[in-house]
């Protein structure tokens, strides 16, 4: 058993201790005024902190609404501890779960007035409120007719995500392109590729992911194996192309891409590049190891690649020695000290 546990029934066993104490001494009727009384003593006093804060920033219409409700407690709070007027804190009692179920049901629909809440969706459609029906419709369920009213209402978001809940997931896609036509914002190409991808079409994924690596170049990698599963190679040769120019770009910031384009260039029959490609990696990966053994891993790959077997060998060897000396370290370091008594 955790602590936390132990304690939560700890203070329930001293709870119902006390209880039973208070029924010992005062019989269930003072039971009951003590839970009343502290009761209506928190939400007074909880009231009273909320009211005083409203009131310091100068929130004078709800200021005044939770001074009332304060009021009202505190009357209830002083009944219980005189023990009078019980038809009185009865109803006090029956107001403030009124007012909390009341609350619940506006925050429901906090976007409509409290008339439209008693009307339909239809109702409030024809009458042109359609951010209103589209709230409604959306609690119904109705989806796509919500996705109406938000397209009537130009919000074309909020129109998407309700394509979205309805499975409608192309007109989704759609409506991601015409905001990025609008927007020029290259997050609705990546949602638009995704739509278009649980649509099923995956014709019109690839053309919005290329459209988005037009711009954001990492990912035409992406584009070209995207065109490969669906068997246009002339589309994702080009596609290879432009990743292996985003590549070499990279690669001359940071050499570990060098591996990317040696990889790439291998694919499109660039053997000469590939090669050069991969000496570069090599380099680069030997320079690091010097700092972190662990890029002999990374030597491994690169001799690999050349055809350098026993070169690959060696290095991984290198790499294997280093990896039992970290995991002979943690085992001594993770030692409790009686495993080391046992020993």
């Amino acid at each position: 058993m955790d602590k936390l546990k132990a304690y939560l029934i700890g203070f329930l066993v001293a709870v119902i201790a006390i209880a039973a104490g208070i029924v010992w001494y005062g019989g269930w009727k003072l039971l009951l005024q003590v839970i009343l009384v502290l009761g209506f003593l928190g939400l007074t006093l909880g009231l009273g902190f909320f009211t005083a804060l409203t009131l310091y920033a100068e929130s004078w219409k709800y200021g005044t609404i939770l001074a009332v409700f304060t009021a009202i407690s505190a009357y209830g709070l002083y009944l219980s501890w005189v023990w009078k007027n019980l038809e009185v804190v009865a109803g006090i009692i029956v107001f403030f779960i009124a007012v909390v179920a009341f609350g619940i049901w506006y925050i429901s629909e906090p976007d409509l007035r409290l008339v439209d809440r008693f009307k339909s969706a239809e109702s409030l459609e024809r009458a042109g409120k359609y951010k209103q029906a589209a709230r409604k419709y959306e609690k119904a369920g109705n989806y796509l007719k919500a996705a109406e009213m938000y397209l009537k209402l130009g919000w074309l978001e909020s129109a998407a995500w309700a394509y979205e809940k309805a499975g409608e997931y192309a007109k989704a896609a759609e409506i991601y392109e015409q905001l990025y036509e609008k927007e020029k914002d290259t997050y609705y190409l990546k949602e638009a590729h995704e739509y278009w991808k649980k649509a099923g079409d995956m014709k019109r994924a690839a053309k919005a992911l290329e459209r988005y690596a037009e711009e954001e170049p990492w990912f035409w990698e992406d584009v070209a194996k995207l065109y490969e599963e669906l068997g246009n190679e002339e589309k994702a040769r080009e596609a290879w192309e432009k990743a292996l120019e985003y590549y070499k770009g990279e690669a001359q910031e940071e050499g570990v891409f060098w591996e990317d384009v040696g990889n790439i260039a291998r694919k499109l029959g660039m053997e000469d590049l590939a090669r050069e490609a991969y000496e570069k990696f090599l380099e680069y990966c030997l320079k690091e190891a010097e700092e972190d053994p662990m890029w002999w891993k990374h030597v491994a790959e690169a001799y690999e690649y050349l055809g350098e077997k026993e070169k690959a060998e060696e290095a991984r060897k290198k790499y294997e020695e280093y990896r039992a000396k970290i995991m002979k370290a943690n085992e001594e370091t993770s030692k409790f000290p009686e495993d080391e008594k046992k020993e």
